[in-house]
């Protein structure tokens, strides 16, 4: 592997499709229209990529021990040796620079102090509160909170409340998953594991993504016929989006129990076909209705 390639697999991109928060309130606002504020949309977007690259190669410094007795993890450039400790933090420091100039200097104060608060508590969950039980997860569920925040407070755009409690739901559903996948991969492979599994329980797991799972579902369809988002929209259709959602997190709960599948919910997302499918339809069939 060339230095060029480890450098962009420490980056993550594939990771950055959770950037796609950040849009939702550009869509559900119906602000695409207003090409300044898209294009400020998009810049928050990109800048929240690099500095989540940061953030990973800042985690990756501080596991380096760990993943390399990891079966998966010990391929990460750092863990394998490819990338050293001093020019990883060369890098990591260049983007959380640029990602922070990028925001201040063209979206303004707002996006800037959205995306230093995300900086501040991810390296907290980096360097131990990753290892609390249950903050663990919603850390990970305040990081995707803040983007749609960057997206939405962070350039003038009012969110919905219906639409932040959705988005807070799924958030916290994924992240249970995640650890439940974790759990899974445990049992069946030797290595140093994460030390919060030691805290979770299968079927306390289990419970807590049944209750997230109805409420993404609950808060979504809520919203759809809140007469507010009526009363936005123009249209009482919105409901009709709702079986696509079901059908994406059914999906999901199928890799995850059936192929123990899950522990990258970014990389499901990008290598199952009905889970790209259902969120191509989704995002086409509600613009459809919004246009």
């Amino acid at each position: 592997m060339s230095k060029l390639k480890a450098y962009i697999k420490l980056m993550r991109p594939h990771q950055w499709i959770k950037n796609g928060f950040v849009f939702a309130g550009l869509v559900f606002s119906e602000s695409w229209h207003d090409l300044h504020l898209a294009y400020q949309v998009i810049v928050v977007a990109l800048a929240f990529s690099l500095l989540s690259s940061s953030i990973y190669i800042i985690n990756d410094i501080a596991d380096r021990e760990s993943d390399s007795q990891h079966p998966k993890k010990r391929h990460r450039p750092i863990a394998a040796g490819r990338v050293g400790v001093k020019e990883a933090m060369v890098l990591a420091s260049l983007l959380f620079v640029f990602a922070l100039g990028l925001a201040w200097g063209t979206v303004g104060l707002a996006a800037l102090v959205v995306l230093a608060v995300y900086f501040i508590m991810n390296l907290g969950y980096s360097f131990g509160l990753k290892h609390v039980v249950i903050l663990d997860v919603f850390l990970i569920a305040a990081g995707f909170m803040l983007r749609i925040l960057a997206g939405t407070v962070g350039v003038g755009i009012e969110p919905s409340n219906w639409l932040l409690m959705t988005g807070m739901m799924i958030t916290l559903f994924l992240g249970f998953t995640k650890r439940r996948a974790e759990m899974a991969v445990m049992e069946d492979e030797e290595g140093e594991k994460r030390r919060v599994l030691a805290h979770y329980d299968e079927r306390m797991l289990d419970v807590m993504i049944a209750v997230t799972a109805a409420a993404v579902v609950i808060a979504y369809s809520l919203y759809t016929m809140s007469p507010d988002t009526i009363a936005l929209h123009g249209t009482a259709d919105l409901v009709y989006t709702t079986p696509l959602i079901l059908y994406g997190m059914f999906r999901y709960l199928y890799l995850l129990y059936i192929h123990k599948a899950g522990e990258d919910p970014a990389g499901e997302l990008l290598k199952d076909r009905h889970i790209l499918v259902s969120v191509v339809l989704w995002l086409g069939l509600t613009i459809s209705l919004l246009a």
